[in-house]
């Protein structure tokens, strides 16, 4: 008993320190408004969740947003690119060829990546790229409990679950009118480090 309650104990431990310590970053304003990216309409949100191709768990979750502009909402992530300005886990910038990257980085051998799509009204985009901008740094482990908190207080997103699991999210995504999905798949190597150095050197036009 007293074994158990010391795994117990270091578990709690593990996951207080895992939920500590949000990744606070703030772009100058210039930057922003230099990389400020208009994909223009139709205006739509885009639910990303990273799923183990060995377990079939969800690892990660993230929200595109294409408002007034287009931004990705990382909460907690580790992608980065060099000539994105980011601000509290929000991307700017995010051309065409940045989601590329985005979803080059997140999906090889060991991951898929489930993108899900739904079209929404210009009013109800800008009020998703608001929460996001407003959010704040994510702590690790908590992206999807952030991802979920952020849409479930938006109109036509009230089905969805207050959660923690990637998977979970997804699956009440899905069920709302409109979805599209579709999984991206990649045989890259279980390593980043490659496809970071062929974003650092790539364009993003």
């Amino acid at each position: 008993m007293a074994r158990l309650l010391r795994i117990l104990c270091g578990l709690v431990v593990a996951l207080a320190l895992a939920a500590c310590g949000a990744d606070s970053k703030w772009a100058p304003q210039e930057q922003v408004d230099a990389m400020r990216f208009v994909a223009g309409p139709p205006t739509y949100i885009t639910l990303y969740t990273v799923v183990n191709t060995r377990t079939g768990s969800g690892a990660h979750s993230a929200i595109l947003v294409n408002a007034s502009e287009r931004v990705i909402f990382d909460p907690a992530g580790t992608w980065y690119h060099p000539k994105l300005p980011e601000r509290n886990d929000v991307h700017f910038g995010m051309s065409d060829k940045a989601v590329a990257f985005y979803l080059d980085y997140h999906t090889r051998i060991t991951y898929n990546t489930i993108e899900q799509t739904v079209y929404v009204s210009p009013e109800v985009a800008e009020l998703v790229l608001a929460r996001v901008k407003a959010y704040g740094a994510v702590p690790k482990a908590m992206c999807t409990q952030a991802t979920s908190s952020i849409l479930r207080g938006v109109p036509g997103f009230e089905s969805l679950p207050q959660t923690f699991y990637p998977r979970k999210l997804s699956e009440a995504f899905g069920r709302l009118p409109g979805v599209t999905t579709r999984v991206v798949t990649d045989d890259d190597a279980d390593d980043n480090h490659g496809v970071l150095m062929r974003q650092r050197d790539g364009t993003l036009l």
